[in-house]
């Protein structure tokens, strides 16, 4: 028998992020291979990364022609851009930004369509298993709140809107309530693990969110609730900020353990 060809692997967006998934993928994992980067500027990113291994740099619009699965790592905007070839080629694209697909409920029916598949990585969260496996039963309510220090929160719509004063914020202070929906357009960059929560358990206008500015804590902060028929879930996951304060390092690691999943004789969870 001849061994199967490895799942060519697209990143796009180079950010912390991407670059982190990418030299996951060079350093090397049983069935795939970091075929190509998509990127706005291809010569910054080849002089900005060296890989053992170097995949194809190309534009986001024409990475899809180089992989079997992409990965978005870029800015939410960009989601649509990234997400329509590769659901249209009926491909896998596996997404981080997650509350960008609220406002683009149309991709899946685009991959529905096309015989594509999109993959929302657990990315900060823990407990999504659970969460989806209570959903196939009855789930009355989902409480989530999240901490992280206040240069976390810096540039996200709602705190420019209600002007905001990240910096004279000196103790633990509440700076949002309301549904994980309206929380993915006031926190793009920052609350995708709220839109995650929501799409596995009860949906984002049921899903209710508390957001604190925290100077006391230097790691992002997530406790979820949950109360079904079937189990009461109580998980509390604290991450370590990645070079992008809004991130946690888990993220990206959440992303190739996904990946890993798709090649694997052995896959553990749902």
């Amino acid at each position: 028998m001849h061994a199967a060809q490895p799942i060519r692997v697209g990143i796009a967006g180079l950010g912390a992020i991407g670059k982190s998934i990418a030299r996951k993928l060079d350093a090397g994992i049983p069935g795939l291979r970091l075929a190509a980067v998509g990127v706005r500027d291809v010569g910054k990113a080849q002089a900005a990364c060296a890989f053992a291994t170097p995949p194809v740099y190309t534009d986001i619009d024409d990475l899809v022609n180089h992989c079997d699965v992409v990965v978005e790592c870029a800015p939410a905007a960009l989601l649509p851009q990234i997400a329509t070839p590769v659901l249209k080629a009926g491909k896998k694209l596996l997404v981080l930004s997650s509350g960008a697909l609220l406002m683009n409920q149309d991709l899946v029916e685009l991959a529905r369509e096309h015989g594509g598949q999109i993959i929302v990585a657990t990315g900060a969260l823990l407990g999504l298993d659970a969460v989806t496996a209570a959903a196939e039963g009855k789930i009355n309510t989902v409480r989530m709140v999240s901490r992280k220090p206040p240069i976390g929160f810096a540039g996200a719509p709602y705190v420019v809107q209600h002007g905001i004063d990240l910096d004279a914020i000196k103790e633990p202070t509440r700076i949002y309530t309301g549904t994980a929906r309206e929380a993915a357009t006031g926190f793009p960059a920052n609350l995708n693990v709220a839109v995650s929560l929501s799409l596995a358990g009860i949906g984002p206008d049921r899903t209710i969110l508390e957001i604190w500015a925290d100077p006391t804590i230097s790691r992002n902060i997530h406790r979820i609730e949950v109360d079904a028929d079937e189990a009461m879930l109580s998980m509390e996951i604290q991450n370590v900020p990645s070079e992008n304060p809004k991130t946690g390092r888990i993220t990206a690691l959440s992303a190739v353990a996904a990946l890993r999943k798709l090649a694997a004789a052995l896959r553990v969870g749902t």
